[in-house]
């Protein structure tokens, strides 16, 4: 079934956004009609009036959810979020084609890159978009627009996933793609003008990745519609989609938020079944036999492998069964160290050093950023010797460069994530700081208090924990 909401007025959006402090004041800054109160409030106010129960239940992964509001408070801020004046700035800065912009053009079902191999010139890009009739696709607005990087970051608590972005600026009478379909879970902000949609039957349900589809092979649209300022669109990764935008405007200009790549069930066995199979192989002798001679350079080894695979899959699955805390590192880290930093830190030097009261024994803690921390149990890094201590890493993103978000894969190394290293017998201390909203130095599940004080002071002094 397809869902289509016309009542989005003011009483259907709330109200009540919280201000935070700007890196710098925009040109259009209109009062925001979101919610900032918490992750989970913001999520609920970009869908109103759909619920965010009924999202996951109804939706989520499942079918395309269209809502179309009209309310000029709304069509305003959306219309703030990215401009086509934007550009003009922003190439001031130094934008380059492939890392910031593309420009493209649907060409009889197929697309044409119109890219210079150079720094991006505002002259000449415009004039792309005037006369070759070219989409302009900009990359990762939320490391230079204030207002995306508040939406993303708090979307980025809220799934506990990467949320990235790109702006596609579509000149009237024109497409910039063609139909294909992603890897990705998709929520479109129609910002200026009227975009015209239309939505096909998945070929690949929850695909895993992006891939180009004939016109010819994918059938009548399952749904067509025309979004206008203000208007939300949701599809499913796998949905295969194209839009264009109508006659008679000056341009479309549209933001994808997007979410969810790489972040299956199946990524997730990817990470914890390495560890677990270290740790059952030394307990198991089965894990420690050889293989059979040449089995590698057999041809057709597939009678004896899968016989005894099968096996040891089985043995796995119960060890998983008894296993108290999975080892899901690299995800983790992936995630901490790809993310926003929050909104109100700018670039993260303001917490570079703690502040507030020092925390003793007889202090009552609060750990601060919960949503921007992450534990994991590892192999200790720097163990130079034969035994390999296992610890527990405490990571952060607190000093995340906002000016690298998503941008890995463009010249961009992938920076190292940011935290503390504990012995593995500080694991239920730090369980009862996340668990505790306030709590005594003393009351910490460690052996002395020397190990309490240590903790606290650790965590304090990466600005992690804030003295009552």
């Amino acid at each position: 079934m397809w869902t289509m909401s016309r009542n989005g007025t003011n009483a259907d959006v709330v109200m009540d956004g919280v201000p935070c402090k700007r890196m710098k004041v925009e040109a259009v800054d209109p009062v925001s009609p979101l919610n900032f109160d918490s992750p989970e409030a913001l999520f609920e106010s970009l869908i109103s009036p759909i619920k965010t129960e009924t999202f996951f239940k109804e939706y989520w992964e499942q079918r395309p959810l269209l809502i179309q509001r009209d309310d000029p408070s709304l069509a305003a801020y959306f219309q703030s979020l990215f401009q086509l004046t934007d550009l003009k700035h922003l190439c001031r800065q130094g934008m380059y084609y492939g890392r910031d912009i593309n420009v493209c053009r649907c060409v009889n079902g197929r697309k044409k890159v119109l890219n210079k191999s150079s720094k991006v010139h505002y002259l000449q890009l415009r004039k792309d978009f005037d006369q070759k009739r070219a989409t302009i696709q900009f990359h990762q607005p939320q490391r230079f627009k204030d207002e995306l990087w508040k939406i993303q970051e708090k979307l980025e608590c809220f799934f506990g996933s990467l949320v990235g972005s790109n702006v596609y600026i579509t000149p009237s009478e024109s497409q910039g793609l063609p139909p294909h379909y992603d890897d990705i879970e998709v929520f479109i902000l129609q910002l200026e003008g009227k975009k015209h949609w239309r939505l096909y039957q998945p070929t690949v349900p929850l695909a895993r990745e992006y891939n180009v589809e004939p016109e010819d092979k994918i059938g009548a649209p399952t749904h067509e519609f025309t979004l206008k300022p203000g208007d939300l669109l949701y599809f499913p990764r796998g949905t295969i989609h194209q839009a264009d935008t109508p006659p008679g405007l000056a341009h479309s200009t549209h933001v994808t938020i997007s979410t969810y790549q790489n972040n299956s069930w199946g990524d997730f066995l990817l990470d914890v079944i390495p560890g677990l199979l270290f740790d059952t192989a030394k307990k198991e002798i089965k894990f420690r036999t050889g293989i059979p001679r040449q089995l590698l350079m057999q041809v057709d080894d597939t009678a004896v492998s899968t016989e005894r695979l099968s096996g040891f899959l089985r043995l796995l699955a119960d060890q998983l069964e008894g296993t108290r805390d999975l080892r899901s590192s690299e995800m983790k880290k992936d995630f901490i160290r790809s993310r926003l930093p929050p909104y109100y830190l700018g670039d993260g030097s303001s917490l570079s050093i703690p502040d507030g009261r020092y925390p003793k024994l007889n202090s009552k803690v609060k750990l601060r950023f919960k949503d921007y921390i992450v534990m994991t149990v590892e192999t200790d890094k720097d163990t130079s010797g034969e035994i390999q201590e296992q610890m527990v890493y405490i990571y952060h993103s607190l000093r995340n460069k906002r000016n690298a978000h998503m941008m890995f894969g463009n010249d961009n190394e992938m920076a190292e994530a940011l935290g503390l290293r504990f012995s593995l017998s500080y694991m239920d201390a730090l369980k009862q700081l996340w668990s505790s909203e306030i709590i005594s130095v003393k009351e910490l599940k460690l052996n002395t208090d020397a190990e309490k004080e240590n903790l606290v002071l650790a965590l304090w002094t990466e600005c992690l924990v804030e003295v009552i």
